[in-house]
């Protein structure tokens, strides 16, 4: 057994430390990696400044409660470097040291969301990254990842860079799961995606992608409207330049004929809920995907009397993984996703990424984990 590295967060908003911990034998199934890449997001910024509380409970049981230490990190690539016994890629191939792989999610398998609803990411048993203790290895920012076994592991083709590769592991893998949830886009349609930071940059590539008509986007700040421009969004609205939400459901019903977006996917905040709900049209769809935020989140009564499909997307099932690599695989020439990597930081300062992604002074930041 040796040691490795692992960036740990021992108490909410404040620096973080390095340990070295002794470094686990990967269990019957389960895989052991070598960290290529880890990158940031959201999620990550909001647990480590206690703006983000998980608790499980009642309303949320697949929720991790998330105390410290813990390591962050959920959006991990790597190599394989120990297996135990046979494992298998998500296509039936058998894995190899040296193989570069992302990994879903383990699931029971057993439970009443495993078995009967196949909504695996409701499993109160998933184990999911970047919130559990150091000793178990389930965060990014370190040198090792231990996979445990009932992951589904995706191999990553050659073609796409570590980093890449580790930023499609949340954003991207969440987003393929709200599409898949809002169901075919016609030609003629208009999708407006809310917020610019990797969430909604890859629902605006996604939705274009996916050939509608019009592709609108808002968001901030302005260093990431220009990769939403550069990527081909035909508006994008900079919230600095129009601060008042009036002002902004006027000008998406401008761009629509006076109707609304036809789908709108929000990866803003939960407080801009009733927002996303005015700028859909009657009859649209609207996918919540962001889920924190300042602001409380308030509701007209009225508005749930337009005909709007309101979805709700939970993290992302294997399958969505396997989508996210193939799309950042296939369409590079299309979108230059190296873009969303704003900067790169050491093992010994991931706090300091941290703090710059709650900043919003980083879109997403790569920790460099090895020496």
């Amino acid at each position: 057994m040796t040691d490795s590295k692992v960036a740990v967060v021992t108490a909410f908003n404040k620096p973080l430390e390095l340990w070295s911990v002794p470094l686990p034998e990967p269990e019957p199934g389960g895989i052991i990696i070598k960290v290529d890449a880890a990158t940031l997001c959201g999620t990550d910024a909001h647990r480590w400044s206690g703006k983000l509380h998980e608790v499980a409970n009642a309303d949320h049981p697949f929720l991790p409660t998330v105390t410290v230490p813990y390591v962050p990190g959920h959006e991990t690539c790597g190599s394989i470097v120990e297996m135990r016994e046979p494992v298998f890629d998500i296509e039936g191939r058998p894995l190899k040291v040296g193989d570069r792989i992302i990994s879903s999610y383990a699931h029971c398998g057993h439970c009443y969301y495993c078995r009967i609803t196949a909504q695996t990411t409701l499993c109160a048993e998933k184990q999911v990254y970047g919130a559990s203790a150091p000793q178990r290895f389930f965060g990014g920012c370190a040198e090792h990842h231990a996979f445990p076994a009932k992951c589904s592991f995706i191999r990553i083709p050659a073609s796409v860079p570590p980093p890449v590769a580790a930023s499609a592991t949340c954003a991207l893998r969440t987003i393929m799961h709200s599409y898949e949830q809002i169901g075919g886009i016609a030609p003629h349609e208009t999708i407006l995606t809310l917020g610019s930071g990797p969430l909604g940059l890859y629902a605006l590539a996604v939705g274009i992608d996916k050939g509608a008509q019009q592709n609108l986007i808002i968001g901030a700040p302005k260093a990431r409207l220009d990769v939403a421009r550069a990527w081909g969004a035909d508006a994008a609205l900079d919230i600095a330049d129009m601060p008042d939400a009036e002002a902004r459901i006027a000008w998406v019903r401008e761009q629509t004929g006076g109707r609304g977006a036809d789908v709108v996917v929000n990866c803003a905040t939960a407080g801009s809920f009733t927002e996303a709900l005015r700028m859909t049209r009657t009859g649209g769809k609207l996918v919540q995907v962001a889920v924190g935020g300042p602001a409380p989140m308030t509701v007209q009564q009225n508005l749930l009397f337009r005909g709007v499909q309101i979805l709700s997307t939970v993290m992302a099932e294997a399958r969505h993984f396997h989508q996210a690599i193939q799309f950042v695989a296939t369409r590079a020439d299309k979108f230059d996703f190296g873009k969303l990597i704003s900067n790169s930081y050491p093992l010994s300062r991931t706090g300091d990424a941290l703090k710059a992604m709650e900043e919003l002074t980083e879109v997403k930041p790569l920790i460099v984990t090895q020496p």
